[in-house]
């Protein structure tokens, strides 16, 4: 829902009227005279082609209609397949001392390490972000070649393999070597040595003494030691079994135009409201939309009561390939014969939720460890409101507050009276009735200005031949009096209020009236005010 674009252009005619009643004064009192003054402040149009084919209004029949769409949330399930910082740490010792001849490799370790994940069975891996810090240490007196692979992590084919020269060093000062390698788009294949596997590390390891360097002894307190620290990682591509996890929030969605809404029926027929549920993912998922209620203004909540709240929903997965993946759709529709949207919709609400519960794989691993996650691939939860703009209102009131500070110097130029002239040609089906209300700085209403009449609907006006439309040519007027005068310096903010209508002329009766293509509501305002000046 929206705001009534004649409301807008009320608010802002009404903000801009009122800067002419600040007053400078420059002279000394020589002399006294009234003078009149009449200028213009407004000369607009407010049209709504140009919310047209842009996914907000479209035209069916010579009416606008109103197609709305809006993302509540996008889920990359990326970020939920969380990967814990991971270090492989293997030291290596002897048993016994012995003297360790040039190039001699005294180190040779395959091993396998699980990655620890909670819930989920990873096969293959590629990451969009990762990091590996690697740290060897050396306690020989001589220079020492670390050799470090891990089989199954590959980029562009090859396999992860990095030689370090630590320096020499001792068993409580050891030669160090450290460095930090970005893992970016690098497949991990985590099936372990057998192939059969899941969440499996691998590493070979070998070290050696320099080949170039002398021989060197070798204590049982001597410590090689290798950590190879995984970190930050993050999925870009995933397969295997993601688990039965449960994610469930309540999103909030306000639309703060209609926080001003402050009494009064709007009526929207024929409205449908469509959630829409997009799943990039080849892996099954159970929902269920646990509410969906609004607020008012005024705090009023309403709930939307329908058999399709509360009630689980199956979610297919998504099929084809990484270059053509093909998202499965599942709508959800409320109407007026399956749910209470019309009161819903006629609660004016400003602030929406939306409470939901997906649950991943409700029936276990029925794909054999084949859920697959794709890059970009999300789980996209939009809702859509199609209806025709048969907008009813009946004695609708909008109010807003803005600040203002007002002044006059009585040894100048001072304003005797006034008022603002209002002249509009509208072309939508709903009048207007304007009041202004002058504050305190309390907040305590001074003085009330009444438009002495509306702007009237167009279906009370003529058939426009330039337009084609029907079009009401309506002035009215807000006097400014010598009490509001008199205490203008007290006034520290004011409000606008209106009241709209959609009145059938046939039957005088407020009903729902479409809005016709091309509507239009083209308003003038200018002030005419006498001044006292001193000379």
């Amino acid at each position: 829902m929206t705001t009534n674009p004649g409301y807008c252009i009320v608010k802002n005619i009404m903000a801009l009227m009122c800067i002419v009643l600040l007053v400078v004064s420059c002279k000394k009192k020589k002399t006294v005279w009234d003078s009149d003054w009449s200028s213009p402040v407004v000369n607009d149009t407010l049209t709504l082609t140009n919310l047209v084919n842009d996914s907000t209004l479209s035209e069916v029949g010579g009416f606008y209609e109103l197609n709305l769409v809006r993302t509540l949330f996008d889920l990359d399930l990326g970020d939920l397949l969380n990967i814990p910082d991971t270090t492989i740490s293997e030291t290596f010792a002897f048993p016994v001392s012995i003297e360790l001849t040039p190039g001699f490799s005294f180190v040779n370790s395959t091993e396998e390490h699980d990655l620890s994940v909670e819930d989920l069975q990873l096969k293959t891996i590629v990451l969009k972000q990762g990091f590996i810090d690697v740290k060897v240490a050396n306690p020989l007196g001589t220079t020492t070649m670390f050799d470090i692979q891990l089989p199954g992590i590959t980029k562009d084919g090859s396999t992860f393999l990095n030689q370090y020269s630590a320096p020499s060093g001792t068993s409580t000062d050891p030669g160090l070597v450290e460095e930090t390698i970005d893992l970016a788009g690098y497949r991990m294949d985590l099936t372990g040595v057998s192939g059969g596997e899941f969440n499996k590390l691998r590493s070979q390891i070998t070290v050696s003494t320099d080949p170039s360097g002398p021989s060197v002894l070798i204590t049982p307190s001597d410590i090689t030691k290798v950590d190879v620290r995984f970190r930050d990682l993050k999925i870009d591509y995933a397969r295997g079994y993601f688990g039965d996890r449960s994610f469930y929030d309540t999103t909030i969605v306000e639309l703060e135009e209609l926080n001003v809404v402050s009494s009064g029926v709007l009526d929207l027929p024929n409205a449908a409201i469509t959630v829409e549920i997009e799943n990039g993912i080849k892996v099954s998922a159970e929902g269920t939309l646990t509410t969906i209620a609004n607020e008012n203004a005024y705090g009023n909540e309403v709930d939307l009561s329908s058999a399709q709240i509360g009630s689980s929903f199956n979610i297919n997965p998504a099929t084809g390939t990484w270059n053509a993946i093909n998202s499965s759709l599942k709508t959800i529709v409320f109407n007026s014969t399956n749910s209470t949207l019309e009161p819903y919709l006629e609660n004016l609400g400003f602030r929406h939720k939306l409470g939901y519960n997906f649950k991943l794989n409700p029936w276990g691993n029925v794909t054999g460890s084949w859920d697959e996650l794709f890059p970009n691939s999300k789980l996209s939860v939009r809702l859509k409101a199609e209806m025709p703009l048969m907008i009813g209102l009946d004695q609708l009131v909008l109010r807003d507050t803005f600040a203002l500070n007002f002044s006059q110097n009585n040894d100048n130029t001072t304003i005797k009276s006034g008022e603002f002239l209002v002249q509009s040609s509208n072309a939508f089906p709903f009048s207007a009735q304007l009041k202004l209300f002058l504050l305190d700085a309390s907040g305590e209403v001074l003085h009330q200005m009444n438009g002495t009449g509306n702007i009237e609907a167009a279906q009370f006006g003529a058939m426009d031949v330039q337009s084609g439309l029907m079009v009401a040519n309506s002035e009215l007027r807000l006097a400014l009096g010598e009490d509001v005068l008199n205490d203008i310096s007290r006034v520290k903010s004011f409000i606008v209020q209106s009241e709209f209508n959609t009145t059938n002329p046939l039957t005088n009766l407020n009903e729902p009236i479409g809005i016709p293509v091309g509507a239009f509501i083209a308003v003038k305002v200018k002030t005419k005010i006498t001044s006292e000046n001193k000379l």
